[in-house]
């Protein structure tokens, strides 16, 4: 099992730029697939970046293409969502999720709590 814990989420108006981190613990970090989601007021949790257990292999959401970059360090066990251009619509908690495989699933297997991510303006 692995655990999961976000960072770096707050408050930063429109046009500005965050970098969320996710640090991992329990398991060999690199056999593993991450990735990023988020959940906005009143809708569905959506997918927005995934990363391959060597991080070879990225892939992302339209809505975040070109604005947001997810990238992983594996000596440091942390995967990171480089947020730049950030517009109110990217209002939202964001979750850092897990997958024992290669590439990340559509339903991951481990979750972490979530970090705020509020963009004002």
């Amino acid at each position: 099992q692995v655990q999961l814990v976000e960072s770096g989420g707050g408050l930063v108006q429109a046009g500005g730029s965050l970098r969320l981190s996710c640090a991992a613990s329990g398991r060999t970090f690199s056999n593993y697939a991450m990735g990023w989601f988020r959940q906005a007021p009143g809708k569905e949790r959506e997918f927005v970046a995934r990363i391959d257990w060597k991080g070879g292999t990225t892939y992302y959401a339209d809505v975040v293409k070109g604005r947001f970059t997810i990238s992983r360090d594996n000596a440091k066990n942390t995967v990171y969502l480089q947020m730049n251009s950030l517009k109110p619509e990217d209002t939202a908690v964001y979750y850092c999720a897990a997958d024992p495989t290669i590439i990340l699933t559509a339903t991951p297997s481990y979750w972490g709590q979530g970090t705020q991510v509020t963009v004002f303006s």
